[in-house]
């Protein structure tokens, strides 16, 4: 078992995240560059990390093209925080360099694009992952386990409500946000890591999918509130409500799960509290409280054991336990919804390669 070290290209919003599970892992894995378009960030990236390791002399290398950084720098893994249009190119070069990767949601903006990253990873023999952190909650963990034990009965349905508000400021601080080519609206952005949980549950192949979307109040191209009804092959039905608009505040982020034998509800911040559970001879409450778990934002805690994840995955070579081919479902559910959006029909699986920029008027 020997220490990896990583690399982190993009160092906007969510990056802190990284620098925090690369610190809370610091037995098994090293910072050794940063890089950002504005090299001013990655400046402050390898500065918060050294601040985090009480280390100022660690050589933390910065950079401003990570196509550099892999030639001059020891790197076992990189992750991948940029812009959400970039994913797909970034992880490809990366991984045609030898490199594992651990990339943001969504891994890609087209099908054609995740599947080729698939393929890249298979071909150079490395690792991919892609940051849904939050199968990693204890909440959503403990669902898991009952449903492998098949405690829940037949899933009959499931719903995922991402009840947000993103205002004008949000927008504005990054223009690639809200974009057909860099970013997709809230479905895409906000509610992936919801839609990913949901069909996990459900743990079925999708049947088809139809959706709803319109773009309320913010100054974006795509959406900022959608609604999808996805029929799964196994009978679930699951509903998806993701609003960036609610009044005047986040309210909730929410998965249910109903079956004939039990119903659980997860709530909280970042799906992270235990709000139902409900099975016959079990007490409610002590589950509820085993499980409290603080967080201090809607990212949650799951980078930390997502990062060690990757790391075991290398090690005992294995495939992470969010592997690509895991994440191309949520996003190929939503870009199902975006082709239902634009034709105003279903769409059945399997359908042919959609991207987030086909939704861009001709």
């Amino acid at each position: 078992m020997k220490n990896l070290n990583f690399a982190i290209i993009g160092c906007g919003r969510i990056s802190y995240k990284h620098v925090e599970g690369l610190h809370e892992n610091k037995d098994v894995a090293n910072l050794v560059a940063t890089c950002d378009v504005k090299v001013e960030l990655a400046e402050a990236k390898a500065k918060e990390y050294k601040e985090k390791m009480n280390d100022n002399s660690l050589n933390v290398g910065v950079y401003e093209d990570y196509k550099e950084m892999l030639e001059k720098e020891d790197i076992d893994v990189v992750t991948i925080a940029t812009e959400s249009g970039y994913h797909a190119e970034i992880a490809i070069y990366c991984m045609n360099k030898g490199k594992h990767v651990i990339v943001e949601k969504p891994m890609a903006m087209s099908i054609d694009d995740a599947n080729e990253m698939i393929e890249v990873a298979k071909k150079n023999n490395v690792k991919l992952s892609v940051a849904h952190q939050n199968r990693f909650n204890k909440p959503i963990q403990k669902l898991r386990e009952a449903i492998e034990d098949e405690k829940l009965g037949r899933i009959m349905n499931g719903t995922a409500r991402i009840l947000w508000r993103r205002d004008d400021n949000y927008y504005k601080q990054a223009p690639w946000r809200g974009t057909w080519d860099l970013d997709g609206g809230t479905l895409m952005n906000q509610c992936i890591h919801n839609i990913d949980l949901l069909q996990w549950m459900v743990g079925s192949e999708v049947e088809r999918v139809y959706a709803e979307c319109d773009t309320y109040r913010n100054p974006i191209e795509a959406e900022d509130f959608g609604a999808i009804v996805i029929r799964f092959k196994n009978g679930a039905i699951g509903i998806v409500e993701g609003s960036a608009v609610v009044y005047p505040k986040n309210l909730e982020e929410t998965l249910s799960i109903f079956g004939t034998e039990g119903t659980v509800v997860i709530g909280g911040l970042a799906v992270n509290e235990l709000k139902t559970w409900r099975f016959e001879g079990e007490d409610e409450e002590r589950v509820k409280k085993d499980l409290q778990v603080e967080i201090d934002s809607v990212y949650g805690k799951g980078h930390t054991p997502l990062f060690r994840d990757v790391v075991d995955a290398i090690n005992e070579d294995r495939k992470p336990y969010v592997s690509g081919e895991d994440a191309i479902v949520p996003l190929s559910i939503i870009l199902a919804a975006y082709k239902s959006r634009k034709t105003g029909m279903p769409v059945n699986f399997p359908f042919t390669n959609f991207s987030s920029s086909d939704m861009k008027e001709k």
